[in-house]
């Protein structure tokens, strides 16, 4: 059972780009055919940084659950700040949970010195 694995990302201030998000959403307590889609937000809450496919949900019945899984692959986040991941169904905001987004400081690049010859 996953639930709010993570709620941050720390990445290097000079490397934006995270290389995978994964977004698992799970349905339940419903009877029906529904279309869920997913966006990640910036801190200003207008710029889209990512927008999921469109994902078919369909529970027959109210004991029935359905599992959405989407990966998203190389996102920039420019930014530092709370980030805001929304799940819409049949394109009406049904979820909305923040992602922290913090930039680590460069680190310094050690040369590891040659190893000194054993006898």
């Amino acid at each position: 059972m996953l639930i709010g694995i993570f709620d941050g990302l720390a990445h290097p201030a000079n490397q934006p780009i995270c290389p995978r998000i994964c977004l698992m959403n799970r349905w339940c307590m419903g009877e029906g055919e529904f279309t869920q889609r997913s966006r990640i937000m910036a801190p200003d809450g207008i710029s889209v940084i990512a927008e999921g496919q469109s994902v078919p949900i369909k529970l027959s019945n109210d004991q029935q659950v359905a599992t959405a899984v989407e990966v998203f692959i190389n996102l920039a986040f420019h930014q530092e700040g709370v980030h805001w991941v929304e799940i819409h169904l049949n394109q009406e905001l049904r979820m909305r949970y923040p992602l922290h987004v913090r930039k680590l400081p460069p680190q310094p690049f050690h040369v590891q010195p040659p190893a000194a010859p054993t006898a």
